[in-house]
């Protein structure tokens, strides 16, 4: 008899001597990779452009670096604060300070303002109204980076502290109590600040997210299979193909293909650890029910091996080319989860397939122990030679939670399908209440020195002062400057408006400086961009068609508002792709459009719901008032994406089940028969999400909630309810337009 392709691939990775040559390939090519390329941490960066040059706040920005050099160097804002007032020997340290930075520059410093040259009443005006809080500007070079930037900082801290006796000004607590009110305090805000501050953010996270997440997935692999040995397994081959995808990560990278900063490495990490465990135990947990049946190890795993491997390859194949489609993205954060992530799953799906085989293959029923699965035969065999009596024979199966809950959904399809599409539509309804945000600040910890020098500015000056939105104009003669002027300041939502100022080489070029009234970095202020670059048109009475041409809206606002609409774009492109793509694959799988639908439809009502139940959650539990605007996009990717792996396991089950039982049946038997492995997989999927919700960072909080509550409703509630409901209600229309099976073809041709 003819050797399949399956049986090969099964000896050669599974089969006495296949299993030492699959690990031995294994380790030589993983020490290879790490010996011969750059490791991907070697090449993150933090500082990666998220727009391309067609961007208006792009090309607004290289006019004004070009046009309206207003410094060399990128500032940081060193905000000082005393909450009883700022004294004058406060201004005088300050000014020494002014001075040793003028004299002897910290590291990557470009230059810095010259308090130190100004009389004290002249200083005392630059305070704020209740003259507590100043502003010094220190200029740091433009290409010194996160890492220039921290190592100028903690130069100017020391420098601080040794002026200031009374106490490090950098350390000082800032709020209302009486000892905070009497201590100077300073907080470096503004780009360097945020930069510094969110580098030491994920450098952070970075160790203590692996750790977290790899006790986390042992902890549950412990308490769900009771062994030490299996435990470990899953573990071990996430981390052999870890090794391989940092490597091949920096490799690409340092061959300029790719791009990607902490955020990416760090999500690629959870997912990693999430959905790798979970193809691992896809096999693991055929592999034991096969052990019970058949006393040959290799057979079993090659049962095994045949049983899920379809599942597994199209599971971690739905992943990698949802993943892929991010590439159409324009913003650059989103676009640059495309490889790393779509890496990840490949050799993580590679390594379920070949791997965890080998590791099987070679420890056998020991991969369980102490709970080790045996045939009847061994059991006798076992108690004959221990002088126990033996077991008597089971006249019928233990009826098992999974058991009784096939069992119902078969005996209620309608009702329970009713209750749980309710039961979602109702987390739904709360996503339609949810607020975003576009400020990246926002998404740091409060305490962030970075946030609370912005907090202070705030409270204190006009906010609007920190990030003012600068406007650019093509004019033609000093009046239609002057229109210009007048036509921005009579904006209710504009608090000043600055002289202009004229273009270097193009002097018919014109940047006015637009103070806010409001928070620049708020969705408010965002919204008011429009009406800045209509009023600039009117002004200078141009066609709109021609308006970005005539008129340039940069600024840390301008750059939110492109955020949000090129956020809004990717959205419109991404989602439909990924649903198109899942649907043709699962199509070209199970040859059933009616299948391909529900299990569609059931996925985007699972994520429509989570964002509806994790915004309860961020929003009332967590104080959260708005959520990351590019979230949404985030958990749709991963909710989507991972929710219809675990339908293509169980649906896999029930279409193979039916070829041979009549469809009741087999859903009863497939949802019995994956919903413990399923609902593991979940908990620990939805775990290593879930620890993101540790971290200090307000959009991994946001985005690891959320996705970690699709995959807990996907688990319990789609999953083992909803799909195979829908399955029993569609009868054998499920499997159209291909056959139903033949046992109730048979029946209905009887009944007939």
């Amino acid at each position: 008899m003819k050797e399949s392709g399956l049986d090969k691939l099964t000896r050669m990775v599974g089969g006495r001597a296949g299993r030492w040559v699959t690990l031995a390939v294994w380790l030589v090519i993983v020490a290879l990779l790490n010996i011969g390329l750059p490791q991907a941490s070697e090449l993150k960066d933090d500082t990666l452009a998220n727009f391309d040059a067609s961007k208006p706040s792009v090309q607004a920005e290289q006019l004004m670096a070009g046009q309206f050099p207003s410094g060399d160097g990128i500032p940081a804002l060193l905000t000082w604060h005393r909450q009883s007032g700022l004294t004058d020997a406060d201004l005088a340290g300050i000014q020494q300070l002014a001075k040793k930075l003028a004299e002897s520059p910290v590291p990557h410093q470009a230059g810095t303002a010259p308090l130190d040259k100004l009389p004290l009443p002249a200083l005392k005006q630059q305070l704020s109204a209740d003259g507590t809080t100043l502003v010094q500007p220190v200029l740091f070079e433009k290409d010194a980076g996160s890492d220039g930037f921290k190592e100028g900082l903690e130069q100017l801290e020391k420098n601080a502290a040794a002026i200031f006796k009374e106490g490090n000004p950098f350390e000082a607590e800032l709020g209302d109590s009486p000892s905070n009110a009497a201590s100077l305090a300073v907080r470096a805000t503004g780009p360097v600040g945020i930069a510094v501050d969110a580098t030491g953010l994920f450098e952070s996270a970075d160790v203590s997210l692996l750790i977290a997440t790899v006790l986390l997935v042992l902890v549950f692999l412990l308490l769900i299979y009771r062994s030490p040995v299996l435990a470990l397994i899953p573990l071990i081959a996430v981390g052999f193909a870890y090794g391989a995808i940092t490597p091949l990560l920096g490799w690409m990278a340092d061959l300029g293909w790719i791009e990607f900063d902490s955020q990416s490495l760090s999500i690629m990490t959870v997912l990693l650890f999430g959905a790798g465990t979970d193809y691992c135990l896809f096999l693991i947990a055929r592999f034991r029910s096969e052990l019970k049946e058949e006393a040959s190890k290799f057979t079993a795993l090659k049962r095994a091996f045949g049983g899920s491997s379809g599942a597994i390859a199209m599971s971690g194949l739905t992943v990698v080319i949802s993943l892929l489609v991010l590439l159409a993205a324009e913003f650059g954060s989103v676009r640059r989860f495309a490889v790393p992530f779509s890496l990840a799953i490949l050799i993580m799906m590679i390594a379920s397939l070949t791997l965890v085989p080998a590791f099987l293959a070679l420890l056998g029923r020991a991969s369980f122990y102490p709970f080790i699965p045996r045939t009847r035969e061994m059991m006798l065999d076992r108690a004959k030679k221990k002088g126990k009596p033996v077991p008597a024979a089971r006249t019928h199966s233990r009826t098992t939670l999974g058991d009784r809950l096939g069992e119902s959904v078969v005996r209620r399809p309608k009702s329970i399908a009713i209750v749980t599409t309710i039961i979602l539509l109702v987390c739904v309804v709360f996503a339609t209440q949810i607020k975003y945000t576009f400020d990246t600040l926002s998404s740091f910890p409060a305490d962030s020195p970075s946030r609370e020098g912005f907090a202070l500015i705030a409270d204190h000056f006009n906010a609007g002062e920190l990030a003012p939105v600068q406007v650019i104009v093509q004019a033609q003669d000093k009046e239609q400057t002057a229109a210009v002027r007048s036509a921005l300041s009579a904006l209710p939502f504009v608090k000043h408006v600055s002289e202009p100022a004229q273009g270097a080489s193009k002097t018919d070029l014109y940047r006015f400086e637009v103070e806010l009234a409001v928070n620049p970095y708020s969705n408010e202020a965002i919204a008011h961009i429009p009406e800045l670059r209509q009023a600039a048109e009117d002004a200078l009475a141009q066609p709109a068609a021609n308006s970005a041409d005539q008129v340039w809206i940069g600024g840390q606002t301008a750059e939110q508002y492109d955020t949000q609409q090129t956020t809004d774009r990717d959205a419109r492109i991404i989602i439909p792709v990924i649903i198109a793509l899942i649907a043709l694959l699962l199509l070209a799988y199970l040859r059933s459009i009616v299948a391909m639908l529900y299990l569609i439809a059931t996925v985007l009502l699972s994520y429509y719901s989570a964002l509806g139940l994790g915004w309860i959650v961020l929003h009332y539990l967590f104080g959260a008032d708005a959520i990351q605007g590019l979230i949404p996009l985030y958990s749709f990717v991963f909710i989507v994406a991972l929710g219809e792996d675990y339908n293509i396991f169980m649906i896999s089950s029930i279409w193979k089940k039916a070829r041979h039982m009549p469809l009741r049946q087999a859903v009863k038997e497939g949802v019995s028969g994956t919903g413990s492995v399923i609902t593991s997989a979940g908990l620990i999927l939805a775990g290593t999400f879930a620890v993101l919700a540790t971290l200090p960072i307000q959009v991994l909080v946001q985005f690891g909630t959320i996705t970690a509550i699709g995959v807990l409703l996907d688990t319990f509630i789609v999953r083992p309810f909803l799909v195979p409901a829908l399955t029993v209600l569609c009868g054998r229309a499920a499997f159209w337009p291909a056959a139903a099976s033949k046992s109730e073809q048979r029946q209905q041709k009887a009944s007939v």
